[in-house]
């Protein structure tokens, strides 16, 4: 039974270490450019353990975006049960994800949709994104930094579409992620805030 445990706690510590250096190579060197090889020496584990964890790349990385969300989503909730008002969660998402793109090798947007496992769980997040979005919002708009006389609904698909653009049009290789986010989202995001939202979010982002 001891034994048992052990193995068990080893294989969870195993995946977690290989989400870990898999991920920060993914991010660092872009996909197609790191090879399980390569994860495995880094781990210092053979190829074979690698694969008995993992069976192939893409769920890898499949596993390493899905881990990821879901620690940011911890962090976000976290963040959010401490009573933060909805402009003070926003500049804390954006810092968040500064922080994390900030590093990212370009390459990987390239070839994320190389991946169909990764891309399709990115594309099935936007629905729940899109409601969340909706719902917060209205939270905004109850709190008072929010315009009430905003079609919500209608912003949201404009982030969609920008963010699209963003994408299609490869401006995350030209352009910082703090840079797109300070001279396009934040610019749309002050234009429903209320006089108290502006003055909240100007004083945030300094």
């Amino acid at each position: 039974m001891q034994e048992s445990k052990q193995k068990r706690q080893y294989r969870q510590s195993l995946h977690e270490r290989i989400i870990e250096v898999a991920m920060d190579s993914f991010v660092k060197n872009g996909i197609k450019a790191v090879r399980m090889d390569d994860i495995a020496k880094a781990l210092m584990i053979s190829k074979r353990t690698l694969y008995e964890v993992y069976e192939t790349k893409e769920l890898l990385l499949y596993e390493c975006i899905k881990y990821h969300h879901e620690q940011k989503a911890l962090l976000l909730n976290q963040y959010m049960a401490e009573k933060h008002n909805v402009i003070e969660i926003i500049v804390f998402l954006y810092r968040m994800r500064s922080e994390t793109y900030g590093k990212m090798n370009p390459l990987f947007y390239e070839d994320i949709v190389k991946y169909p496992m990764a891309w399709q769980y990115l594309e099935s997040r936007k629905k729940q994104s899109h409601e969340n979005f909706f719902t917060f919002m209205q939270q905004g708009v109850n709190e008072g930094f929010f315009r009430n006389d905003v079609n919500y609904e209608l912003i949201s698909h404009l982030f969609e579409a920008i963010g699209a653009y963003l994408f299609g049009e490869h401006l995350y290789i030209k352009y910082t992620h703090e840079e797109m986010c300070r001279n396009m989202v934040f610019v749309t995001l002050r234009g429903f805030c209320t006089e108290k939202g502006v003055k909240v979010l100007d004083a945030l982002l300094g």
